[in-house]
């Protein structure tokens, strides 16, 4: 084995010194003749067919702000040059040749639409000349081209991107450039971008003619008679919306979520102001993050930004709905009073479209509860003649004035009594009151002798109480007249808090509404939602 393989290295050798000359002397007898500056034709007036592709290997960058598209490719150009022709058999078998592109013609070929600041950015390679002077050329480069960027529908947007290749001096006359593959370019071997999907490359030929009118002048001056032909690939993408979605597009519906919740908590809770507030604060710092996300152009509003807009908007209000809601919760009968439409609208109409029942509060009419205040204040000035009735469960009220009914009754069954007692001073009253009231026990015993003065003396002990009766009654109208209007205070501080929890729950529907609707209206107008 170790015999064999000597012999085999020494053939080798012997084999490559042998045919080393050969493609010395081919390169010698092709280049030492050749002019890099003609075009390698055998008839001037007849077009050099080039072929023209180009192998999408990476979305290396697309930014927005700039409008460039910044991708690795590898061009791809086969022409034919009449003057790079040999037989193989007469050179030892040699059929191709690697070659430096400036020793030989090759088309000036550059990107139109080219921002890179060197204009040209492919690496020289060698060109593979074959035997039939079939020349192929492929130079990788990292090309930066300005892309027309429309950020409508962010970051549910897909793009489209043109590179303009041609020759920059040789016209349609001169250099026939065709397409190589009528699909377009070759993505097979392309490099998957984690922000960006491709979905495809299609290419075009065009031929254009560029006629310049002059300035001030009535004659066309035609600078370009001829045609120039380009191939114009379009690379079309769509963006990647997994991360958008989880990290923007989530966190903004659960800040929107949880200014919802804020609308739960009870009407006179502060901490609705301070949840608020937080979110809104946490918001204005969270647009920040997204304004690093959003392309950083003026010609379109993004949907991303536009959704999110809606979102600061609804918190914000949010925020002012909780200012109103605690100011109509803190009213009192001293500083407001609820109109009558409004007592309508917030106590009536939206309780019943909201289905609301107010807490603690029987289900009488206000009418009804009016009408009943109005009797129960008119008793006390007449009271209708009833029996004598159970006071221990009634109202000291009601057992003050049904004492009063009893004295009445009793000062009319003496029919003399007012005019045989003149009206005398409240202290005299009160003192005999207190001396009646003394000699009550000899009263019996006087017999016929005290028969005579019973009835003034019976009258004027029944004026007596009367009179504080009539005091106690006037006292007792002050506390209630205090007490109605307490109640009445009591009742329109009570109607602003049912005001202000209807409105909080007003807010909460809507808010929910606005929050849902605004997420599903921007999700259904994108073209398409999930892109992995």
């Amino acid at each position: 084995m170790g015999i064999l393989s000597n012999l085999l290295i020494v053939y080798l050798i012997i084999a490559e010194t042998l045919c080393g000359p050969h493609e010395k002397r081919l390169l010698d007898n092709l280049l030492e003749p050749y002019n890099t500056l003609e075009r390698p034709v055998a008839n001037e007036s007849d077009p050099l067919q080039l072929s023209f592709g180009l192998m999408l290997m990476q979305i290396i960058d697309v930014d927005e702000k700039n409008q460039l598209l910044i991708t690795n490719m590898w061009l791809k150009l086969e022409w034919n040059d009449v003057n790079l022709r040999w037989n193989h058999s007469s050179y030892g078998g040699v059929k191709d040749l690697r070659i430096p592109p400036h020793r030989i013609w090759k088309p000036d070929m550059l990107m139109y639409n080219s921002a890179d600041e060197g204009f040209d950015g492919t690496y020289a390679t060698n060109v593979v000349v074959n035997s039939n002077g079939s020349c192929v050329y492929i130079p990788p480069g990292i090309f930066k081209s300005t892309c027309k960027i429309d950020i409508t529908w962010f970051p549910f947007d897909d793009q489209k991107c043109d590179m303009k290749f041609g020759s920059w001096t040789y016209d349609g006359f001169q250099l026939d450039l065709q397409l190589q593959d009528d699909t377009g370019g070759d993505i097979s071997g392309f490099i998957t971008n984690g922000e960006w999907d491709l979905l495809g490359v299609p290419g075009k030929r065009n031929v254009i003619y560029y006629n310049m009118k002059a300035a001030r002048s009535l004659r066309n001056y035609t600078c370009c008679p001829n045609p120039y032909v380009d191939i114009t690939f379009t690379v079309f993408i769509r963006r990647r919306t997994i991360y958008y979605i989880v990290n923007l597009i989530l966190p903004s519906v659960t800040l929107a979520a949880m200014a919802m919740l804020g609308f739960t908590l009870p009407s006179d809770c502060g901490e609705k102001m301070t949840l608020g507030v937080t979110i809104l604060l946490s918001l204005s710092v969270f647009s920040l993050m997204i304004a690093d996300a959003l392309p950083q152009t003026s010609e379109a509003i993004p949907l991303l930004g536009t959704y999110f807009n809606c979102i600061m908007f609804m918190v914000a209000s949010s925020v002012v709905s909780t200012i109103m809601i605690l100011n109509y919760h803190h009213r009192n009968a001293d500083t407001h009073v609820m109109s009558k439409w409004m007592k309508r609208l917030f106590l009536v109409w939206m309780p019943c479209l909201l289905c609301m029942s107010r807490p603690n509060r029987d289900d009488q009419p206000e009418n009804n509860r009016a009408e009943k205040s109005k009797t129960a204040a008119s008793s006390i000035h007449h009271l209708p003649d009833l029996e004598f009735r159970a006071k221990s469960s009634r109202s000291l009220l009601a057992n003050v004035l049904d004492l009063d009914d009893d004295l009445r009754s009793s000062t009319r069954s003496y029919p003399g009594a007012r005019s045989q007692v003149a009206p005398m001073p409240e202290h005299v009253m009160i003192e005999q009151q207190h001396a009646s009231m003394m000699m009550g026990g000899g009263g019996g015993g006087g017999g016929g002798g005290g028969g005579g003065n019973a009835p003034p003396m019976s009258a004027a002990s029944c004026l007596g109480p009367h009179r504080e009766l009539s005091l106690i009654l006037k006292e007792l109208r002050v506390i209630t007249d205090k007490l109605r209007k307490d109640e009445e205070d009591e009742e329109i501080t009570n109607d602003w808090k049912f005001a202000a929890m209807v409105v909080d729950r007003m807010c909460l529907y809507i808010f929910t509404f606005f929050t849902v609707a605004a997420t599903i209206a921007v999700l259904m107008s994108a073209p398409h939602v999930i892109v992995t």
